[in-house]
């Protein structure tokens, strides 16, 4: 029988889940990050077409704000990912109330996970009601000490994920769903061989790249460039 790489690094959560770190969980959260890319800003300047930047991955998107405004957002995030936890906390309360609840943006977030903790974030963060995602987003990247940088990730996830409404039953069920971790590596996937994504954050504002997590005033003049005079 042909064990995928769903069973090696799912395979036996709920034992984890009274054993700790004797499991297969916990060797694939403590896995070290398997990726080259990095959450260093890097200065490359590309165009992306947008008719292709805003295909929908296989999950369909997050999204908030109106699909008609002016001006686009996309963030390629990641959840282990420093400089995207300052920029949500420092910079996007400001940005999503002048401009996305305005209906000047609409603000697409999407996975690129730069290691399979991250991963394992995103997919929690699919699983929770869809009108809770951003708010769950939001908390993981205020939290990232509680799971992320710590010792006992499964237990910090686990309790996100409770705070959260997931059931033990609900956690266990998320993380061994290849549908889900299949649709998170195919937008990582296409954001780095088709958008040209090495770093997190990376935003896509109406097709023009803008790597790394810039204050609010320097997005402010690239949203103005674009909306109408």
């Amino acid at each position: 029988m042909t064990v995928t790489r769903r069973h090696f690094l799912f395979t036996g959560v709920s034992a984890v889940a009274m054993l700790g770190a004797g499991g297969a969980m916990a060797r694939y959260f403590s896995m070290p990050q398997a990726s080259a890319m990095s959450d260093t800003p890097a200065p490359t300047l590309v165009a992306a077409d947008a008719a292709e930047l805003l295909q929908a991955g296989p999950l369909g998107e997050s999204a908030l704000g109106d699909p008609n405004a002016p001006v686009t957002i996309v963030e390629y995030a990641s959840m282990t990912c420093s400089h995207c936890a300052a920029f949500h906390k420092d910079t996007y309360p400001a940005l999503k109330e002048k401009y996305i609840d305005t209906g000047k943006v609409y603000f697409i977030f999407r996975e690129f996970p730069l290691d399979p903790v991250a991963t394992a974030a995103f997919m929690l963060a699919r699983c929770v009601p869809e009108s809770q995602y951003f708010t769950f987003v939001s908390a993981l990247f205020k939290n990232q000490n509680i799971w992320a940088f710590t010792d006992d990730r499964v237990g910090g996830l686990t309790k996100m994920g409770k705070q959260a409404g997931l059931t033990q039953e609900k956690f266990d069920e998320c993380l061994t769903n290849q549908e889900l971790l299949d649709g998170v590596n195919w937008v990582k996937d296409r954001g780095a061989k088709t958008f040209d994504v090495n770093s997190t954050p990376t935003f896509f504002i109406n097709g023009e790249i803008i790597r790394g997590a810039l204050p609010l005033d320097q997005f402010e003049e690239k949203i103005n460039e674009q909306l109408p005079s």
